[in-house]
Order: structure tokens, then sequence, then C-alpha cells
């Protein structure tokens, strides 16, 4: 389910966009497949037409996917708000609960663990049991993607966590349910304009037409 009204990873249904990108893998893979047995009968027309059929799909995928790429933007969300994630038939919604500079770290008894200057974030993940689709079961559990999470400053640079605590990113969740996770970044002193990213991992979402993860797509943020 996608809605444009939130903030989300996707600015394109995600079933569609997950539906396509499969649909294009088999259509490359048949195609490659119906090229090799033209061309080993000696079926030099057909070989040409399968060559065109495949490289017209192909522009297309591609126009959608810079398409949408360019159709979105880049922004920030301010505490509180929540960026929605798509997972085809539901949505999990992340927040930022709290964030705060520290100059040394220590642990609940008092003792030192660290020293330097930290950034402590407070993440929240909720599953949106308003998201289910109809054909989903109501108390089906969860299992996240895989995330990437990290700080930027005003100049770019990016830190990733240095220690994480509470409840791992990818723990399941029912619908309804939510936990917090706490991330550490060691960072420099005075760090500039703060933005947490978190992000879907892996190397199919560069190829998703409207998600967050393909070239040139805007990223959303959370300002801290």
């Amino acid at each position: 389910m996608w809605n444009a009204t939130i903030s989300s990873n996707m600015n394109f249904p995600a079933p569609v966009s997950v539906l396509g990108f499969l649909a294009a893998a088999a259509g490359l893979v048949l195609g490659a497949l119906a090229l090799l047995v033209a061309l080993f009968v000696r079926k030099q027309k057909i070989a040409g037409w399968i060559l065109k059929l495949a490289a017209a799909g192909a522009a297309i995928y591609l126009l959608l996917l810079i398409g949408f790429s360019f159709g979105s933007r880049t922004k920030s969300l301010a505490h509180g708000e929540e960026k929605y994630f798509c997972e085809i038939d539901c949505h999990l919604a992340y927040t930022v609960l709290d964030a705060r500079e520290v100059r040394t770290m220590t642990s609940g008894q008092g003792e030192q663990i660290a020293r330097g200057t930290f950034y402590v974030v407070t993440l929240r993940t909720r599953f949106d049991e308003t998201t289910i689709s109809a054909t989903r079961p109501k108390e089906a559990p969860l299992t996240p993607n895989p995330r990437v999470v990290k700080l930027l400053d005003a100049k770019g640079a990016s830190y990733e966590p240095v220690r994480v605590s509470g409840t791992a990113l990818l723990t399941p969740l029912k619908p309804g349910d939510s936990y917090t996770t706490q991330l550490v970044f060691d960072v420099p002193w005075k760090l500039e304009n703060p933005r947490l990213l978190v992000a879907s991992e892996g190397w199919p979402e560069r190829w998703l037409i409207g998600g967050e993860g393909s070239w040139g797509h805007g990223k959303t943020y959370f300002a801290l």
C-alpha cells in the first residue's frame, strides 16, 4: 500500500515497483535465451526483432526509473515526524524520539566507557497496523528489511554507529508493535546541522522505480 501524503522511501507504489523489477529481470533473462536460440538456428531476422524488443523494454524501464528519481525531492523531517518504509503489503514507520550530543559515554552504573564527542540518537520502529493490505494476515509478524543508518553533517561527511543498544533494527514486529533502538555515533566536536538517514540496504534498491535508493532519487532525512 502506498500513500502519496506520507513521508516514505518510495514515490511510486511499492507492489507495482517490485513486480516491474521482477518482470524486467525475467524479461531480460528470457530475451537473452531467446536471442541465443535464434542465433544458434541462424534466424537473423528473429534475433534482430528480439534485440529491438529488449532494447525498447530496457529504455522504457530506465526512463521510468530516471523520471521518478528526478521527480523526487530531498527533505528533512522534524522531531516526531515519521518516515514510512513500504514492505509490499504493509508499512513500517521510523521516527527519532531523542537526539543529544555528549562529551563522554558512561554506563548505567556511572562508569566511563569512552572518551570523546558522541551523538546519541533514539530511534523508534513501529508497525503501522492501519497500512496492512486485505490479503495479509492481521497477526502475521514482519521482519524488517536490512537498513543502513548514517549520521551526516553540513559538509556531507557521514558517520556510522559505533554502538547499538536496545532492540535490534531487524527484530520482527507484529501489527501495532513498536520498539526503540539507541544509536551512538563517534563524531567531531561541534557537529554542524546533523541529519540522520535511515534507508533500505541492498543492490535491488538501485533498480526499483520510485525507490529512495535508486540513482538520483531524493532522500528523506531526520533533522536532529
